[in-house]
């Protein structure tokens, strides 16, 4: 289909998209597992291009920058989240990259598309050692899992479980691992463990109905859960230890809400808690922490009409780990990446 996106105004850039990640989120979106929608809905907020236009009073931009936009593109600017940099917990609800309402009063569309118009400050600097294609993914799911990373002080010495390991889950290895922690895996798919182990995991343990995780009792920091399905939560609480906390980022449908026991939570003093990707200017930080540090997704770049196979695989666990959607890329963003 064809649409147009809104004028270009002061403070925007247009940018011509090469490449958009397919998020999971993508399809709880589309399949209304997080509420009503409205059609017809483009989504992908793992935007990453080049700059081709520029309005009259940009600074941070000029044409041909290489750029990314994650999930959202606008926020009130005056809260006090917003003030504080966290955008993302805008008190008056920041606009994300689809399905928001614009400051031009049309429902915004995502990244499953070739151009968009993003005001400036929303927009993150995508470092030349990072390939465009590989851009994308780090603005959702790798923000999604630094975020919490650097809230709860994960660094050299922490011990960090990491549940599930999919498209959020093998950054969150990539980058506890590079934040300097001893990181264990918990994954239901056997033929994951030899990743793990090269994105850094020190060990690996199969989730599996009756696993003994006895020998790992009060033995975590930190364990953050990117499953994004209803699964049992309190066979995870014994392995932290005192004071440590619980963090879900994965989220599924709305009606499949987790349960958990509040006496294992009582017993060790531990917290259970949440996290929602992270502000702009974590985001750039995150992204020049990944460019400096050599780190990014493992993606297999699929064509448009590619999306409904895609789709499928999420759905099916088979995606390894990121699939990223070629809309026309070019240059530097066209050279071969693994997967």
């Amino acid at each position: 289909m064809k649409f147009e996106r809104r004028a270009l105004g002061p403070k925007d850039v247009a940018i011509k998209l090469y490449y958009c990640g397919v998020c999971h989120s993508d399809i709880h979106t589309i399949r209304g597992d997080w509420g009503k929608i409205q059609y017809p809905q483009i989504v992908g907020h793992e935007l990453a291009g080049e700059v081709v236009a520029v309005g009259s009073s940009v600074s941070k931009f000029t044409t041909g920058a290489r750029v990314g936009v994650g999930t959202m593109v606008n926020s009130c600017r005056v809260c006090i989240e917003c003030q504080a940099g966290h955008e993302n917990y805008c008190l008056n609800g920041n606009t994300q990259t689809y399905g928001s309402k614009d400051k031009d009063g049309t429902i915004t569309q995502g990244g499953y598309s070739t151009f968009v118009v993003v005001d400036e400050d929303f927009v993150i600097n995508i470092p030349a050692a990072i390939d465009l294609a590989e851009a994308g993914p780090l603005l959702c799911a790798g923000i999604t899992v630094y975020s919490p990373f650097r809230r709860w002080s994960i660094s050299p010495g922490k011990k960090v479980a990491i549940v599930g390991m999919g498209g959020l889950g093998h950054l969150g290895v990539k980058l506890a691992t590079a934040l300097g922690a001893e990181v264990t895996v918990f994954t239901t798919s056997p033929d994951k463990i030899n990743d793990a182990k090269r994105f850094g995991a020190k060990e690996v343990v199969i989730n599996e109905k009756g696993a003994d995780f006895s020998k790992l009792k009060h033995a975590f920091d930190f364990a953050l859960d990117t499953v994004p399905y209803k699964h049992d939560l309190d066979r995870f609480i014994p392995l932290l230890k005192r004071d440590a906390t619980y963090c879900r980022v994965g989220v599924g449908k709305v009606v499949d809400s987790n349960e958990i026991g509040q006496m294992k939570l009582v017993l060790y003093r531990n917290a259970f808690a949440g996290s929602n990707t992270g502000g702009i200017q974590e985001t750039q930080d995150m992204v020049d922490f990944c460019a400096l540090n050599k780190i990014k997704p493992e993606i297999t770049r699929i064509p448009m009409n590619g999306i409904d196979d895609a789709w499928k695989k999420v759905i099916d666990k088979q995606a390894r780990y990121r699939f990223v959607i070629d809309l026309g890329g070019r240059g530097d963003g066209n050279k071969p990446t693994r997967g």
